[in-house]
């Protein structure tokens, strides 16, 4: 009991002197341990490392749950330790959503049928999007809390004792001085200038071996580096794969739902509102809405599925070309299609009984079928 008593009175005494010496410090009426220049890059490269970790963890869970109250239901299974529930993506919960109005609204129904097959892509999307959440928790966001809740507070704990190990330096090298000057008025005897001075080769030694393993601590940050930037590039890919799902599942859609059109609202050409994205290399730019009237018929040209299309038979309408700038390179599949490369200008028109999804694109005396969602036609 006494063993405790006295610890806890020389705790409160070491307390007392480090608080003394940090206000001390901030008035300026004390001397303080200057760390060297390298070690305090350390420190500032540290602190930054911990404060962008956080902004780009916070972000990425906004960015992979934009629901805040989903995300601090996650967090408190997280700290209980309990799996989190699984939850119904917002695109396959509009999936569900449109399958139901399908089938109460109708789903022989050209509405009801567009629906259905909408409510399908959807739901592709959102199973793909939660893969892509489940991906990137593990690959990138777990790496980030681990160095926050692992190494950073080892890290910060090391700080915090050398700051102590600081502060009882600087009170040894104030008691040291003081009494020298009392020594120097023969106020004190030598055995207490001995004191001090042995009080300070122990805090020196002290401080110089905390100073180390935090240093050590701190350098071990550009190994951080390293892994988060390995963590990065899977985190990257991850997403780089979930577009692509989402671009595949849409071209799919888009296709679907151009050759349903043609039946529906036959006699019309419509081009497409928005271009379906760009290959994954290619840089997508804002594409106007484009249509297009429907030309004379012209002789020889049969509809689709009862001959083949003859380009060399084709003419140009008297009426009805337009130009286009070509928004990406695409490769033609067959003879009756025309090779497009990014930014040239080519010459348009549209055919009776042509698929909606295509035109004939005229470059130089060269000609061929062109899809209309690498086009941006121009006024």
């Amino acid at each position: 009991m006494d063993f405790n008593m006295k610890k806890l009175a020389s705790d409160a005494g070491i307390f007392f002197t480090r608080a003394v010496q940090f206000t001390e410090e901030k008035f300026g009426q004390a001397e303080k341990t200057e760390l060297d220049a390298h070690f305090e890059n350390l420190l500032a490269r540290a602190d930054s490392t911990k404060n962008w970790t956080e902004k780009i963890l916070r972000q990425t869970e906004v960015l992979l749950q934009p629901n805040p109250s989903a995300r601090v239901e996650e967090f408190l299974y997280e700290k209980l330790d309990r799996k989190v529930p699984s939850r119904v993506t917002n695109g396959e919960l509009l999936a569900q959503y449109m399958a139901e109005a399908a089938s109460e609204l109708g789903p022989a129904t050209p509405y009801g049928k567009t629906l259905i097959k909408v409510s399908e892509a959807e739901k592709l999307l959102g199973a793909a999007e939660r893969d892509f959440i489940h991906t990137a928790s593990i690959s990138f966001l777990t790496p980030l809390r681990n160095f926050l809740e692992g190494d950073w507070k080892t890290i910060a704990k090391e700080r915090r004792l050398l700051q102590n190990r600081r502060l009882d330096l600087d009170a040894c090298k104030a008691r040291l001085k003081k009494a020298k000057a009392a020594e120097a008025k023969a106020t004190l005897w030598n055995d207490e200038v001995d004191k001090a001075e042995q009080e300070l080769r122990v805090a020196q030694t002290e401080f110089d071996r905390q100073a180390e393993v935090t240093r050590l601590l701190l350098e071990g940050i550009s190994s951080t580096h390293v892994n988060h930037l390995r963590c990065l590039h899977e985190f990257i890919k991850s997403q780089t794969i979930y577009y692509a799902q989402g671009y595949r599942h849409m071209l799919d859609l888009q296709k679907q739902l151009g050759s349903s059109q043609g039946a529906i609202f036959p006699g019309t050409f419509v081009g497409t509102t928005e271009p379906a994205s760009p290959p994954l290399s290619s840089t997508s730019p804002t594409t106007a809405a484009a249509t297009m009237p429907v030309v004379p018929t012209v002789a020889g040209l049969s509809p689709p599925g009862e001959a083949a299309l003859c380009l060399e038979e084709v003419a140009p309408p008297a009426s009805g070309t337009r130009k286009a700038r070509v928004l990406y390179d695409y490769e033609a599949a067959d003879s009756s299609e025309l090779a497009l490369l990014a930014d040239e200008l080519i010459t348009v028109y549209s055919l009776p009984g042509m698929d909606p999804d295509w035109l004939i694109g005229e470059r130089g005396n060269k000609k061929g079928k062109v899809p209309v969602t690498y086009l941006e036609l121009l006024s």
